[in-house]
């Protein structure tokens, strides 16, 4: 396993991160309790989760789990998530100050501590004032309440506002985003990639494996059945294969994934985590695992190194469309094109 540190701040993580959205669902406590001890033993460090995952059930479980873990709880970084609802009422959603407040309180009893090393906000809320969501996370560090705050699923230009709205009130600043970055979607190299590289932020992707798509799972044409990634309304979900499915962007990828593997003789899944794990930013890559197999596979990308020709061949099999202005072939000339007086 190999550690970086946590964005900009002090604080070393490992390279995989342990996604525990499925604690509580497809996963029960036992097993739970099983892919966390599996993982720590692997050499992980860092904890993922969200007050949403399961309704709260899954912070219930890794807060259980750090309390009859004592010596390995010390050594874990834990990170989770407020903004969306846990309850019904028109305040119980948002970056407000109020509804943070509670979100925060109702985390730390679940988890069973009495800090949260890495608290993030899950998504951009339009509705609330950033400078009011920063102050109330500018001032749970400065109550011990919190290490570090990120966010999550946030756009370049909200992320560079934030960043800027910490730096003149003199408050802490964010150190990590998370936002979905794999083989299969690329689009976060536009903005967020640069904006993140700008402002010292790591990233921590999540869907490493864009949904079980790079495990190579699935076969071409052929739909999927038994347990899936599809999500909860299996008609959406299918939609969503068929376009995947249909996109010849989709094969080259998996073909080149495949292939690289059938090199190294390991898995697809280690091969498209290890360069996510290489690509500038990444922090620490979050991994889903419903069975400690599934972890085991997974962490084994810690040791695979691929050359450089290797992630320039999966770099250029993955290439993100960019047909269209500003980031197409027409944008490229109109940032570089000499000036020669005038305007337009």
């Amino acid at each position: 396993m190999q550690y970086r540190t946590l964005g900009r701040s002090g604080t070393v993580v490992s390279t995989q991160a342990l996604g525990t959205m499925t604690f509580g669902a497809e996963a029960d406590e036992a097993t739970s309790g099983d892919i966390m001890t599996a993982y720590v033993e692997n050499g992980g460090t860092f904890f993922d989760t969200a007050d949403v995952y399961s309704a709260g059930v899954s912070e219930e479980i890794i807060g259980r789990w750090l309390a009859a873990h004592p010596t390995e709880a010390a050594q874990v970084v834990v990170a989770t998530k407020g903004r969306f609802p846990m309850g019904e009422g028109p305040n119980d959603v948002g970056l407000s100050r109020r509804h943070l407040r509670t979100a925060l309180d109702a985390s730390l009893r679940r988890l069973g501590v009495d800090h949260i090393d890495l608290y993030q906000v899950h998504a951009w809320d339009a509705l609330t004032p950033v400078d009011e969501t920063l102050g109330f996370l500018d001032e749970a560090v400065r109550a011990g309440k919190i290490s570090y705050y990120g966010f999550s699923n946030y756009l370049g230009w909200q992320l560079t506002k934030a960043v800027h709205v910490a730096r003149a009130h003199g408050w802490s600043a964010p150190v990590t985003l998370q936002p979905q970055y794999n083989l299969l979607v690329r689009d976060i190299e536009h903005e967020v990639v640069p904006a993140s590289l700008d402002a010292g932020i790591g990233l921590l992707p999540w869907s490493p494996l864009a949904g079980g798509w790079l495990s190579g799972k699935y076969e071409r044409d052929v739909p999927p059945t038994g347990s899936t990634r599809l999500g909860e309304n299996p008609k959406r979900g299918m939609e969503a294969w068929e376009a995947r499915n249909a996109d010849e962007r989709t094969w080259r990828v998996i073909d080149a994934v495949g292939e690289v593997a059938e090199a190294h003789g390991c898995s697809m899944s280690q091969v498209a985590l290890a360069w996510l794990a290489a690509q500038p930013a990444v922090t620490s890559v979050i991994l889903g695992a419903r069975t400690v197999e599934q972890l085991t596979d997974n962490m084994g990308a810690a040791d695979l190194e691929l050359s450089g020709e290797e992630i320039a061949r999966l770099t250029e099999a993955s290439a993100p469309r960019v047909d269209d202005y500003p980031y197409g072939t027409a944008g490229v000339q109109q940032r570089h094109r000499p000036i020669t007086g005038g305007r337009g």
